[in-house]
């Protein structure tokens, strides 16, 4: 790797491979140290492509699931079977692997622009802006810089677009998904928002029971599935479906998201 080869957005590989070792070697401890994050399903790793592969997941905290999915997926290739024992897996990092992020968001201080250039995609949120409710338009260089990423890479979506639980699939997901047609893999997982805050920045509680599950990718009919059909599936793969509020009361998950509130200011 030449040292100053670039990516298709711009960033210079061996900037990214540093950053992601240091980003790796400073957060390893907050899953195996001071939580043991539980994995299920490294095996699927294992045996993606190098490239269109799009990761679908539930939403907990803004920085610490995507962080969690750096170390997950670089010990898997590196042949860790469920587990992150020994960060010398980032050594060599996969640089092919991005996320989609709000704009705002990764511009909001130091730290989050640095955490941008690890594989940031980030895009202007059509429904919500500075904490007020929008309604604007898909920008396609947007969803052209989602393509792009595919073509290079995999990439990671939270398509509630929200951290708040069993929030609507926003339908731009599925419509990427139909439109490139990726592999679509769904990631479970829980215990990060209540061992770090909302940002996932500050560890809020210790030897909490994270888990980590990946799924077998999704079997999607491209040409035949409709835009609600996928939206449906993907609120049962990331267990985001109305129907889980069966097992956990509604009530229940607005009261924790009311104490994840206070705590915030507590920490």
């Amino acid at each position: 790797m030449g040292l100053f080869k670039k990516n298709p957005f711009g960033h210079i590989l061996f900037v990214k491979k540093w950053l992601i070792r240091i980003l790796g070697l400073f957060t390893h401890r907050r899953f195996r140290g001071f939580n043991d994050l539980q994995i299920e399903g490294s095996d699927v790793i294992k045996n993606l492509p190098d490239t269109n592969v799009l990761f679908i997941s539930n939403h907990q905290t803004y920085f610490a699931d995507v962080i969690a999915m750096f170390h997950v997926f670089n010990a898997s290739l590196k042949g860790r079977d469920d587990n992150i024992k020994n960060v010398g897996y980032l050594w060599n990092p996969k640089l092919n692997m991005y996320y989609v992020a709000a704009k705002e968001t990764m511009k909001s201080g130091l730290l989050p622009k640095i955490f941008a250039y690890t594989g940031s995609i980030s895009i202007e949120r059509t429904w919500r802006s500075q904490g007020k409710d929008i309604n604007r338009q898909v920008k396609m260089s947007d969803i052209s810089a989602i393509k792009k990423a595919l073509d290079d890479g995999w990439v990671v979506t939270f398509p509630q677009g929200t951290t708040t639980p069993f929030k609507p699939i926003r339908k731009g997901t599925a419509h990427i998904i139909k439109r490139y047609k990726p592999i679509v893999v769904p990631i479970v997982i829980d215990g990060f928002r209540r061992s770090f805050d909302k940002k996932g920045l500050r560890i809020k509680k210790k030897n909490v029971y994270q888990s980590f599950e990946i799924k077998e990718p999704l079997k999607i009919d491209y040409e035949n599935d409709t835009i609600a059909d996928i939206v449906e599936q993907i609120e049962y793969a990331i267990e985001q479906h109305p129907s889980f509020l069966k097992v956990i009361p509604q009530k229940e998950l607005l009261a924790q998201e009311e104490l994840n509130k206070k705590r915030e200011f507590l920490t």
